[in-house]
């Protein structure tokens, strides 16, 4: 199966450089790009890619808007992972909270694109811990209620505290010593319950909530 990619960059140069690492590989394809998030609600409607690759900061509508667009007004959307030159933005932080499934440097290697790419097609989450502990200091919002309106069981909470440090399912599942389905039904009762995308907006959530703090469980 080849994965289909959309580049939303205002910089030729930045979509010229990404779409040579991406078509390089022989399991993914750049579909096509575009230089506005105003362009992307048809051309993903026209193309129906996997991932788009999405430019936090454009000028007319950027990155935040056109994924909180997307994923409202589609179906069945794309991952969306954002595209940005300093992680420590505000804008990361907001595009994460609408919904993007993570970020990636404009700096990264080559080998981490395609990875980044991989990881988010797969349905998985592209988590950095520790820049998410940072961006959610910086600049979220606490006192939220939706873990306690989420009503976790002692299991899902534990599971929510583990994918907050960056732990993907098998790595869950040695630590609480379980198989890697049980995990997979507790993570997906998480996402159920507080109502969201999958496990960043999840990490999110336990962050603004109070659940978990910058510096550690609360």
């Amino acid at each position: 199966m080849t994965t289909g990619v959309l580049i939303v960059d205002d910089d030729e140069l930045i979509r010229v450089g990404l779409r040579a690492i991406i078509d390089a590989q022989p399991d993914l394809r750049v579909l096509a790009e575009a230089a506005d998030g105003a362009e992307v609600p048809p051309l993903v409607a026209r193309h129906r890619p996997d991932v788009v690759l999405m430019d936090v900061r454009m000028p007319g509508i950027d990155g935040i808007q056109a994924t909180r667009h997307l994923l409202a007004t589609s179906a069945d959307p794309p991952r969306v992972l954002v595209v940005t030159t300093f992680a420590n933005d505000e804008y990361v932080y907001e595009a994460l909270r609408a919904g993007a499934s993570g970020f990636l440097l404009k700096r990264a290697r080559p080998a981490e694109v395609v990875e980044a790419v991989r990881v988010v097609a797969a349905g998985e989450s592209l988590l950095f811990p520790a820049a998410i502990r940072q961006l959610v200091g910086a600049y979220g919002p606490a006192g939220g209620d939706r873990l306690s309106a989420a009503r976790l069981t002692e299991r899902e909470a534990e599971v929510l505290r583990l994918m907050t440090t960056g732990r993907s399912n098998p790595e869950i599942a040695a630590h609480l010593v379980v198989g890697v389905e049980t995990v997979k039904t507790h993570v997906g009762n998480v996402l159920a319950k507080l109502g969201v995308r999958d496990r960043t907006q999840a990490v999110i959530a336990a962050y603004e909530s109070g659940f978990v703090t910058p510096s550690g469980p609360a």
